[in-house]
């Protein structure tokens, strides 16, 4: 998308002749809007002006309402450009539930304290027959270890993160002194509207309990600016952490199902299940490198609909997809 006018006056033909070239004329971005919820945020004041390839806000956020409006229930989701700050939203302050997406900060505030030595990456951690999660959640870990196991920080790490790992997950939780000590971690980062509230375990008491753990989708993209950036944890954790995004392998429909092939895409997904026909939560975030270099922030958030996997699964696909579309410059 551009924002040149979508005309050229009839007198930069004569003006060509008399000067040998007509002036290229360049917009600027188009002023934030805000609609409820749904925000679409420019640039900041003195960036650059919008170029050829530029991203409409306003045409990305009408794209996003309607592909989201086949699941019939709430769709948030947000995309940033993440170099130059710019976001498009819809619904993104609304708080929905995570699911396994929030194995991302806490895996963020387990490597701030390997960062800070009171974790090390080798050290062992006993992981025993209590601390493995139901069979009704997801743990590779616990069907590979049925009587407990002990491994490393990193192993553990990795099956949180690449294998969404439930069991690790908990163990983490554990060590670190409890959810609330991620929430924690988050807001002296700067990043609100993230709450870290409970563990595995306590999500499959109730269907109910997994909407304590919720992000609005605007925070999540400044999470995923923030280890864009190298905040809040160090380049070797940062590595690490988005080496083993990018080895995710749960879910490849989603983010990555509609981005051309070869993409590097760095994610996590989270899935509720389905209960009585109704699906509480299908999400998946995520940095993607564009083909210059940048970097796009994704996060769509998938809620309380009755609509089929395939349904749910292309609505995030085709939004990532549309922020690809629009934040691509395209080759001359």
């Amino acid at each position: 998308m551009t924002n040149h006018p979508s005309q050229i006056v009839s007198f930069c033909a004569l003006l060509a002749c008399l000067m040998s070239a007509c002036g290229k004329s360049t917009a600027p971005l188009a002023p934030a809007t805000s609609t409820g919820d749904s925000i679409a945020t420019p640039a900041a004041a003195g960036s650059q002006k919008a170029t050829q390839g530029a991203c409409s806000s306003t045409g990305l956020e009408k794209q996003f309402e309607e592909i989201a409006r086949v699941t019939q229930g709430p769709v948030g989701a947000a995309a940033m450009l993440v170099e130059r700050g710019e976001v498009v939203a819809l619904n993104g302050k609304q708080q929905l539930p995570m699911q396994s997406v929030y194995k991302l900060p806490i895996a963020m505030a387990i490597l701030h304290q390997v960062d800070n030595e009171i974790m090390k990456l080798d050290q062992k951690v006993k992981v025993g027959p209590d601390d493995l999660v139901p069979q009704a959640l997801r743990s590779p870990l616990r069907d590979k270890h049925p009587r407990g196991v002990e491994l490393s920080v990193r192993e553990l790490l990795r099956f949180m993160m690449v294998d969404s790992d439930g069991t690790a997950c908990d163990v983490f939780l554990k060590l670190i002194g409890g959810p609330e000590q991620v929430t924690k971690y988050l807001r002296n980062l700067g990043v609100e509207g993230i709450v870290v509230a409970t563990s595995e375990k306590e999500m499959a008491q109730s269907e109910d309990v997994q909407y304590r753990n919720w992000s609005t989708p605007d925070a999540m993209v400044r999470l995923l600016k923030t280890l864009q950036e190298g905040r809040g944890v160090s380049a070797s954790s940062r590595e690490l952490l988005l080496e083993f995004m990018r080895n995710t392998w749960t879910f490849p429909g989603r983010i990555k199902g509609l981005v051309p092939a070869g993409s590097v895409v760095a994610h996590k997904t989270g899935s509720s299940g389905t209960k009585n026909g109704l699906t509480r939560a299908t999400n998946d975030v995520g940095l993607i490198t564009l083909p210059n270099g940048e970097h796009l922030a994704v996060a769509v958030f998938v809620s309380d609909t009755r609509a089929d996997d395939a349904t749910r699964e292309a609505v995030i696909a085709k939004i990532a997809r549309a922020a690809w579309d629009c934040w691509t410059v395209p080759k001359p």
